[in-house]
């Protein structure tokens, strides 16, 4: 363990909660992609100092220096028992300061609201889970079942310093666990009056393609033979072009149906159209319903005079579970012969069943703390740590509880400027995860 940091006084004027995810957020862990960060092992040292203050002891867990991935396990009365795992990323996408109200590194609290980058994703669940364990351990609390708290490194850069690598090279860190919460879903939408939480009980798969078309290099000033450039924005374009089917998934035809029902929708009225009763989180459901395609780099040419040998692009290729050889076999289609297709990234697709001990539990707790509200099954477009979990049996779900606003564009602030969360929405998330962990 590197040299600890003090866990800071208490501030009476916030909830353990707030203060807490306010203080991760002021260490930078931006995840820059291709090897640059910011260490994740300083927030690392944060978390295992509240750890060590309620007597539990972590374990940590490094591929590469300062990629720290922090596992913990609160010992239940039942080692028998299924455990239950609460993970978080500790790592977020880098932020521009200039473009933001108040610095992202800050913490500021203004109006209600925390901001700053990873108020959302997804310090905000961090801090939830170490208030919620603080809280039960200062009751005296002891759980039936061992409860498993990872901090992951490298999320936002693809895992592969984080949970894809723990879950091969340590998967007996996470021994017995069953089930996992982390991010992806948990806050709330308004359905005409009814409040709903989306939970993620699945997620879309991950191509990243690259699209390579050779030519012969030439001078500029002379007509081009074989110019890869042309060959490959044809490409590019005919991939802007590509209008993916409808799919519907078990977890999409659930959530649909309880919309259409909550809604009171005609039978005429179409997934796209239904999407729009979730107000600002349309998006995301519009998302789950086909296979997205976008190309998102395009790079060609060295020289002002000079006509390329080869010019490349990169799509970002999201897949419907069940879907990854139909549609990569689609985009080799519409690019042609003259375009070779290189698999950069696959990380697969799933579904969750939305059932069992903790789906059971959640719900309840919902309607406990929530009167009326209810919980839906999400298919969502990104990636989370849960997609490697999986390779060890564990089902995982996104849930981070939150109550919103109604008019909050919530998933706005997922990677956006001017990231942040109400304060009361904290302290919700809190109680529904101490209620959790008490039955479990």
């Amino acid at each position: 363990m590197s040299a600890p940091v003090p866990f800071p006084p208490a501030d009476t004027a916030l909830s353990d909660v707030v203060r807490i995810a306010r203080d991760l957020i002021r260490i930078d862990t931006s995840n820059y992609g291709s090897g640059r960060f910011e260490p994740e092992s300083v927030a690392a040292d944060y978390v295992e100092a509240v750890l060590a203050g309620l007597g539990i002891d972590a374990t940590r867990y490094e591929r590469t220096p300062g990629r720290t991935n922090l596992v913990a396990r609160w010992r239940g009365a039942d080692p028998s028992l299924p455990a239950l795992m609460l993970h978080a990323h500790l790592d977020v996408v880098p932020a521009d300061p200039a473009a933001w109200t108040y610095p992202p590194f800050a913490g500021v609290i203004v109006d209600g609201m925390l901001w700053g980058r990873g108020a959302v994703d997804m310090k905000n669940y961090a801090a939830m889970i170490l208030a919620a364990v603080s809280r039960l351990v200062a009751e005296g609390f002891k759980p039936r079942s061992d409860i498993v708290l990872a901090f992951f490194a490298d999320e936002e850069g693809g895992t592969e310093d984080g949970s894809d690598w723990l879950v091969d090279a340590h998967p007996e860190a996470l021994a017995g666990v069953d089930t996992a919460i982390g991010e992806g879903g948990g806050y709330s939408v308004n359905v005409f009056g009814q409040r709903a939480y989306l939970m993620n009980t699945g997620e879309k798969g991950v191509l990243w393609l690259e699209l390579s078309a050779r030519g012969q290099s030439g001078h500029g000033s002379l007509p081009a033979v074989d110019n890869p450039i042309l060959t490959l924005a044809r490409a590019v374009s005919r991939i802007g072009e590509i209008e993916w089917p409808l799919v519907m998934t078990d977890t999409t035809a659930t959530l649909l149906a309880r919309l259409r029902e909550l809604a009171g929708a005609d039978p005429e009225v179409t997934p796209e159209q239904l999407a729009l009763v979730v107000g600002p989180s349309a998006s995301r459901i519009r998302a789950g319903l086909r296979n997205v395609s976008n190309v998102t780099i395009v790079a060609g040419g060295y020289k002002e005079n000079v006509v390329p040998e080869t010019a490349t692009a990169t799509v970002d290729l999201r897949f419907i579970p069940g879907c990854a050889a139909e549609a990569i076999a689609h985009v080799r289609e519409v690019v042609g012969d003259d375009v070779e297709v290189r698999t950069l990234i696959e990380l697969p697709a799933f579904e969750a069943p939305f059932a069992g001990r903790v789906i059971n539990q959640l719900q309840q707790i919902i309607a406990e703390v929530d009167p009326g509200a209810i919980i839906l099954p999400h298919l969502i477009p990104g990636g989370t740590d849960a997609k490697p979990l999986r390779r060890i049996g564990i089902d995982g779900y996104g849930f981070i509880p939150l109550l919103l606003p109604d008019d909050f564009a919530f998933p706005r602030m997922f990677h956006g400027v001017d990231e942040r969360v109400p304060l009361e929405a904290l302290d919700f998330g809190e109680e529904v995860l101490r209620r959790l962990l008490q039955r479990s």
